[in-house]
């Protein structure tokens, strides 16, 4: 396997094994699985602004992955011996896929816990997904996990990023869980001039007044996920950095999960390195968990800005 070469590439994140001063770049090994994730499609109900997906009402670019297939890829982690404990399903918006209840069910019934990412909006609040969702919390108790993409705290700014009324619409889905006893957790954003503190402080007094379970203190609870502009200069993360900066390889969201997709007129899903990068073809393992083993380069401006400097990670 290459490693080094005489002479550094030319720009940043350009060669897979060394940075653009000539340095070893580091990698990080799938050393524990622990969360897989399914992204059930990247078609949405809204289309937010600032989407690291590009999700819509007309992305396709992901198509709904099925039941089947997820199926499948429970089996591969029970051959492997994977050891996972969470199954976690993002989008798009996963209510918008028909077989996300099916999906859901049988995680949970092989024993896993069950993250489901949602902006708790119409497609959450159909008649029949409520109903069945209610099945699901009688069936499975308190294993079932909702993260509701709340950007802000506030009403104004978080309508400035997914539209006008959508602020009041995801409260409302959310009282809906809250009054129905299902666990909630919030995704919110770091890039509206506040800081962690004032945001956290926000978001501890809405869900207050609200009434919502959730700890806004707890970065498990709340997470605060940063921009992931990649026109913006980050570091490239070496083989030195995780002495310099007091972390572990281990700790990084690649060493215990992968994602499957489905892309557009492929005929197998494909398992990913990352929930970040969908697209980034340099990132895609191969179709099956036994091909998603390895080593990942930490090639990307994502790796460095959200993973490694900022500390973050998608599972609850």
């Amino acid at each position: 396997m290459k490693d080094e070469r005489t002479q550094a590439p030319e720009e940043k994140f350009s060669d897979p094994f060394v940075t653009a001063k000539g340095e070893r770049r580091a990698g990080v090994t799938l050393r524990q699985p622990r969360t897989l994730w399914f992204n059930t499609g990247t078609l949405c109900n809204i289309a937010c602004v600032n989407c690291y997906i590009e999700s819509s009402p007309s992305n396709d670019a992901l198509v709904y992955i099925t039941a089947a297939e997820v199926r499948d890829y429970l089996a591969q982690a029970e051959e492997r011996a994977w050891g996972l404990t969470e199954i976690a399903f993002t989008g798009g918006e996963p209510f918008m896929n028909p077989q996300i209840i099916e999906m859901s069910r049988d995680a949970l019934a092989a024993g896993y816990e069950v993250l489901i990412l949602t902006n708790a909006m119409r497609p959450m609040m159909r008649k029949r997904v409520r109903e069945a969702l209610l099945e699901l919390k009688a069936e499975h108790g308190e294993k079932l996990t909702f993260r509701i993409s709340l950007d802000h705290h506030s009403r104004a700014l978080h309508d400035a990023e997914r539209g006008t009324g959508s602020y009041d619409l995801t409260l409302a889905g959310m009282d809906w869980l809250r009054d129905n006893g299902f666990t909630m957790a919030v995704a919110g954003r770091s890039a509206f001039g506040d800081s962690d503190a004032q945001s956290r402080a926000g978001y501890a007094a809405l869900f207050e007044a609200r009434g919502y379970a959730i700890d806004a203190h707890d970065p498990g609870q709340t997470v605060l996920f940063p921009e992931m502009d990649e026109s913006v200069d980050v570091p490239e993360i070496t083989t030195d950095c995780w002495s310099i900066l007091g972390t572990s390889p281990d700790a990084v969201m690649c060493a215990s999960s992968r994602m499957v997709v489905r892309r557009k007129g492929s005929e197998k899903a494909s398992v990913l390195a990352c929930t970040l990068l969908p697209y980034a073809r340099e990132f895609e393992l191969g179709h099956s968990l036994a091909e998603a083993e390895g080593t990942v380069q930490l090639n990307h401006p994502h790796c460095a800005k959200f993973c490694v400097l900022g500390g973050a990670s998608c599972s609850a």
